[in-house]
């Protein structure tokens, strides 16, 4: 086994390199190792320095200490850390272990599977998102100059479905789902007090790096919904809610997001009433005007074949 490996890509744990090297680490190796050993979650977003600090040694003997439990680095150990959090608080392994038999009692027809899966990714999610959590995102939401819902692949429609919805309640929201190049495009205009709303199940890409870094520099702020990736971004968020995803895709990436979003939007709409009635009134006299202006520039087709009156 390659001394790099980890859960993520099975290997060993974190503590299970620990117990093998110990013996041979020096004191301070083994001080900073104990701490990494229950703080590894902190270790992921901490420099060398700050390790250095908490354990009472230098921030040489932390990336040597990187090195001898057979990381490359200090980096590369943070990375393989923040992997196997991701592995193991993923709210989906819990879902997991009944589509492979290892629960008692699996759902044996499709409409039991496909309706079984959905309850309970929507109760998992119910119970993971605390109210406190859940309203300082609808706070995010109230506060926001604009809304920017960004989403991949599917997650791409859900974006836009927040969008429509927030521009129909009277919010400023526009809503993307581009990538490389054109993500370019959707980022010139964020600004400062702007709310990015980021949809990422468990997926990650490159360019979200770059959006998260755009939204701190303009003075923006972040809600993240996902499964699993919370502890991958840390405080480089404002707040993060969970949506269990699908670990047999019996049931859609979006269906606990989108039964999320609604929460949101629903919350925000009770914040101010008026406002959203306002808006919802607007859009039916729109809706109105185009519709009789439909009726009269509607010109009846001529038959063909016959002479023309007059």
């Amino acid at each position: 086994m390659p001394d790099d490996a980890t859960p993520a890509d099975g290997g060993d744990s974190l503590t299970e390199r620990i117990t093998g090297r110990l013996a041979g680490m020096s004191r301070a190796e083994r001080t900073v190792a104990e701490y990494l050993r229950h703080h590894a979650r902190e270790a992921i977003f901490a420099t060398a320095e700050q390790i250095g600090s908490a354990t009472g040694t230098s921030d040489a003997t932390v990336v040597r200490t990187a090195k001898t439990l057979g990381y490359t680095g200090l980096s590369d150990m943070r990375q393989h850390l923040a992997r196997q959090v991701v592995t193991e608080t993923s709210p989906s392994l819990k879902l997991h272990a009944r589509e492979t038999g290892e629960v008692e009692g699996p759902p044996t027809t499709v409409l039991e599977r496909v309706f079984t899966e959905a309850t309970e990714r929507l109760a998992e999610t119910w119970r993971l998102i605390t109210e406190e959590d859940f309203e300082r995102a609808v706070n995010l939401l109230d506060e926001a100059r604009e809304v920017l819902a960004f989403g991949i692949g599917p997650s791409s429609f859900l974006a836009g479905y927040l969008a429509l919805r927030l521009g129909r309640m009277g919010r400023r929201a526009r809503a993307s789902g581009a990538t490389g190049f054109r993500l370019a495009d959707d980022l010139l205009g964020l600004g400062e007090g702007d709310v990015v709303v980021l949809f990422l199940p468990s997926r990650l890409l490159g360019d979200i790096e770059v959006l998260l870094d755009r939204t701190r520099e303009v003075g923006a702020r972040t809600l993240l919904v996902t499964d699993s990736l919370a502890p991958v971004f840390g405080d480089r968020v404002a707040v993060s809610l969970q949506a269990t995803h699908s670990p047999s895709n019996f049931t859609g990436e979006m269906l606990s997001a989108e039964v999320l979003a609604d929460a949101l939007l629903l919350g925000l709409a009770s914040r101010d009433e008026a406002r959203a009635n306002g808006a919802s009134e607007l859009l039916t006299t729109l809706r109105s005007r185009l519709i009789q202006g439909d009726s009269r520039d509607y010109v009846p087709r001529r038959k063909s074949g016959g002479p023309r009156k007059g």
